[in-house]
């Protein structure tokens, strides 16, 4: 049998694992972020609806520029944006790939702040683009100055950040993204997939777009909207910024019925984030309840809770598993992390957790 080493593989990716969490059909999973909320049964047949009409004239290309996505999405983000500073793909990994093959590549590098998005490097190994890891202060926080310094120290063309921080929860102040963007000659991209998980009245890096013709947003509707499956990410930036990704992109990139769906959700944005509350009400309930079993949580601004103290990450997580429950092992020594899920799902997890015993003196931080 063939296997890789067979292969005229780059060199540079030999060795490589591709990016995988775990697949399995279990009872309760609460391990990659989802929004576990489904659509709303109106809101469904809508986008049905919408995609029978786009069946009808599949024969011909899509719209190559996807106007009415772009004039949707704008209108959805706000901020005075338009469609002209609107970009879309499959998934903001999309997004972010088509961004690092714009203004990475051979010779060129980015930065991050480890632990961050484990995509990030996989999607920089992939163009070509070196991976620059930076540091964080203490309790995963990345202050202005510990930024601005990494970006003077290790001049990136391009620098990720991720806010609120996946796996962390962490929020990154406009301070610290400011201090970047004035520290840094190249692309800065504030990746805000959980944004609409933060608390009521955060302020988005997308009021310091303004005169800012580096700086990009990414988005997602998989998260919020609870449209995972449906593969759509998008970005506010110049309108330079959207001009040098078409030079890219793949034609046609965005399906008819992506498209479609994408079109029909946002029609109805107040019933797609309605349960946006709900969620953030069970991530702040697993702050509490996993304190309380003894266990060090993270504030967190997304759907996502990290914890520390925990003695044994993967044997605590292969016992859950074994009670149906699903959640994340994501490197970090002493840590796992655990989704929000509905108010059904969340009390199974802390239930098993009890029954599980509290962590040990030897895990707690």
């Amino acid at each position: 049998m063939t296997s890789l080493s067979d292969l005229p593989l780059r060199a540079d990716l030999r060795g490589q694992i591709p990016y995988g969490a775990p697949q399995l059909h279990v009872p309760v999973a609460l391990n990659v972020n989802e929004n576990t909320h489904p659509i709303p049964e109106p809101v469904a047949l809508d986008i049905v609806r919408a995609l029978a009409e786009a069946v009808l004239t599949v024969n011909r290309y899509p719209d190559r520029e996807f106007l009415e996505l772009r004039e949707r999405l704008a209108h959805y983000l706000g901020h005075g944006l338009t469609s002209d500073n609107i970009w879309a793909a499959n998934g903001s990994n999309e997004v972010l790939q088509q961004v690092l093959q714009a203004f990475g590549g051979p010779g060129r590098s980015v930065l991050g702040f480890a632990p961050t998005y484990s995509m990030y490097s996989i999607l920089a190994s992939g163009t070509g683009t070196e991976w620059i890891a930076g540091t964080r202060d203490a309790d995963f926080e990345v202050s202005p100055q510990t930024a601005a310094d990494w970006v003077s120290r290790t001049d990136p063309d391009l620098v990720f950040l991720c806010s609120p921080n996946n796996p962390t929860g962490t929020r990154l102040s406009l301070e610290t993204i400011t201090a970047v963007y004035e520290a840094s000659r190249g692309i800065v991209v504030v990746d805000e997939a959980y944004a609409e998980f933060e608390p009521a009245g955060t302020a988005s890096a997308l009021t310091l777009l303004p005169g800012r013709e580096r700086l990009i947003v990414s988005r997602t509707m998989s998260k919020a909207f609870a449209f995972a499956g449906a593969r759509v990410g998008y970005l506010a930036a110049d309108p330079a910024v959207t001009d040098a990704l078409r030079l890219v992109r793949l034609p046609y990139h965005l399906s008819a019925f992506t498209q479609a769906a994408a079109n029909a959700a946002l029609a109805h944005t107040d019933e797609m984030l309605a349960m946006v509350d709900d969620i953030r009400g069970q991530r702040d309930r697993l702050v509490v309840e996993l304190a309380r079993l003894g266990y060090s949580p993270y504030e967190s601004g997304s759907n996502f809770v990290l914890f520390g103290g925990v003695a044994d990450p993967h044997a605590l997580f292969e016992a859950l598993l074994a009670q149906g429950i699903l959640i994340r092992d994501v490197g970090i020594a002493g840590h796992l992390r655990v989704s929000a899920g509905t108010a059904a799902e969340t009390t199974v997890f802390l239930e098993a957790l009890e029954r599980l015993g509290r962590p040990t003196a030897a895990g707690a931080e």
